[in-house]
């Protein structure tokens, strides 16, 4: 499992760096205000992008929030504070396939 740096983005705009998707364990990500991945699916098949929901709501388990990235498309997918994992503080981004699938994680400023 990788953990990717977040890019932030300012008025200059930004040029993002993007990685391989890590295969079945997924990659690490800061969540919150603002914040985003973009997943490149460059193959030909579409795929699913997992956020993991690592919280509970009256003792229940949340479902994990599921993405279609159409094959040789991309997705701009927010990853909010539900998605944080109280032990590291981090979401986890699962992409189904990742061969020719590339992400970033981004963070966008939030007007205020």
């Amino acid at each position: 499992m990788a953990t990717l740096a977040i890019q932030n983005i300012d008025q200059d705009g930004l040029e993002a760096v993007y990685s391989a998707a890590t295969a079945s364990t997924g990659d690490k990500v800061v969540p919150g205000a603002g914040s985003f991945v973009h997943v490149v699916n460059g193959s030909g098949s579409d795929i699913t992008v997992t956020l993991v929901t690592p919280g509970k709501v009256s003792g229940l388990d949340v479902d994990d929030q599921e993405v279609t990235v159409t094959a040789g498309e991309s997705r701009f997918i927010a990853v909010g504070n539900l998605y944080r994992d109280p032990a590291d503080g981090l979401a986890t981004v699962i992409c189904s396939a990742v061969t020719t699938v590339t992400i970033a994680s981004l963070r966008a400023p939030v007007a205020g």
